[in-house]
């Protein structure tokens, strides 16, 4: 199969199209196929993305437009548009949106997907805990936080407990 290149959205189009409040995840990488994942998050002014890791998948982060802070450790980076950054997977980081929010691009390799796998022992019973509220409304990815504020994956929003 010879897959041909093709254009699947101009950012600036998409960021003029969008509403001005509309927040989370405003694009992402969908073609049949691919070994890429990439995504369009817009945070509203100062608002957070808690601390998480991902110990999977490097992170390329990419400012489209807005300001921010990221937070790995006892450092934290200044994120303005252009600025692209570098998340190796094992980071620990936390995002911050300024004052006019934070628009950025994420590409990382496509996760694979989930399985069920047996237990390694046996089983001895019981009913694992129940992670629903830990699991993000817009994309479906498990938060590691116990009490999630906003989605490390899409920068959507928890419901409040």
């Amino acid at each position: 199969m010879n897959a041909t290149p093709q254009v699947l959205t101009v950012l600036n189009d998409l960021l003029a199209a969008a509403a001005p409040d509309e927040r989370g995840a405003l694009w992402q990488l969908a073609s049949p196929g691919r070994e890429l994942d990439a995504n369009l998050v817009r945070l509203p002014p100062d608002a957070e993305v808690g601390e998480h890791q991902e110990d999977v998948l490097d992170v390329l982060l990419v400012v489209v437009a807005g300001s921010g802070r990221l937070r790995t450790g006892p450092d934290t980076l200044e994120l303005t548009p252009s600025t692209v950054t570098w998340l190796p997977r094992t980071s620990r980081r936390a995002l911050a949106a300024g004052p006019d929010g934070l628009t950025y691009l994420t590409v990382h390799r496509r996760r694979p997907g989930l399985t069920i796998k047996p237990p390694p022992v046996a089983y001895e019973g019981g009913e694992a805990p129940c992670l629903l509220d830990r699991v993000c409304p817009a994309c479906g990815r498990l938060s590691a936080d116990s009490a999630p504020v906003f989605c490390g994956a899409c920068g959507e929003r928890f419901p409040e407990r």
